[in-house]
């Protein structure tokens, strides 16, 4: 099984990196993607995937943090060109949730990740919230050049999921689909493809049910695959095989 999405350079996970790739492989996780959210973040990221063969990173600015990470197409391409073990553009996209960032900031940052990941090929690490039209709508501007999307930590609705389809989007599931107050989600992770979804945590955020409380780590992802392949009606070695090869797919397959 993948971990399609965490943040090994976040505290607890950092200092106790060992012990969490052995947790991880102890359940059978073949690989890890750490996510970059910040220059100094992909500092860390860079040192991490050299700590084992199953880490590998991206490069990126959230939205939340484009005010303060100024990055250019140029300067994505040159950091991911530099380290084979970096394979994905983000984690990037647009909050006005929470508008830690002007819209027009994060809207500028968003559309120089695109291009990059248009010119280098390889998957784009999307975070979108509270902004389904304005996320869509530059997605679609670009769908003569077919990018590779992600839609990371998928929380949006049906009608939305529905238009990203359109664009070949891949869908990832965390440990939110196992909360109880998420029927709505769980019920568009049921009409999703199974070839268009992925699995992850976010970790060290939103440890899934039985977890909630703890600190997030990538071992605890079996409990979301346990409720997806409940809610697609499969078995679990089913749904690790599908979401395992879907992302060596997306983020291997040129």
């Amino acid at each position: 099984m993948i971990d399609s999405h965490c943040h090994l350079d976040h505290e607890p996970l950092y200092t106790n990196i060992n012990e969490v790739i052995l947790r991880s492989k102890d359940i059978g996780i073949s690989k890890l993607l750490t996510i970059s959210t910040t220059i100094e973040s992909f500092d860390k990221i860079k040192n991490l995937v050299n700590k084992d063969q199953i880490i590998y990173g991206t490069y990126g600015i959230h939205p939340h943090e484009t005010e303060t990470n100024i990055v250019d197409k140029n300067n994505i391409i040159k950091n991911i060109k530099n380290n084979i073990k970096i394979i994905g553009v983000g984690e990037t996209g647009l909050d006005f949730f929470y508008n830690n960032s002007n819209n027009d900031a994060q809207i500028k940052s968003f559309k120089e990740h695109v291009e990059a990941s248009i010119e280098l090929n390889i998957p784009l690490i999307i975070h979108s919230r509270n902004a389904e039209k304005e996320t869509f709508d530059i997605l679609n501007f670009y769908k003569n050049n077919n990018p590779k999307i992600l839609m990371h930590c998928f929380t949006g609705s049906l009608e939305f999921a529905k238009k990203l389809l359109k664009l070949n989007a891949f869908f990832s599931a965390s440990g939110i689909i196992t909360f109880k107050n998420s029927l709505d989600l769980q019920e568009t992770f049921k009409e999703l493809p199974l070839d268009n979804i992925l699995v992850e945590t976010d970790s060290p955020f939103l440890a899934p049910i039985p977890m909630r409380g703890k600190k997030n780590e990538p071992s605890f992802i079996k409990y979301t695959i346990e409720k997806l392949a409940l809610l697609k009606n499969i078995t679990s070695k089913k749904l690790i095989n599908l979401t395992t090869d879907n992302f060596n797919r997306l983020f291997f397959s040129k």
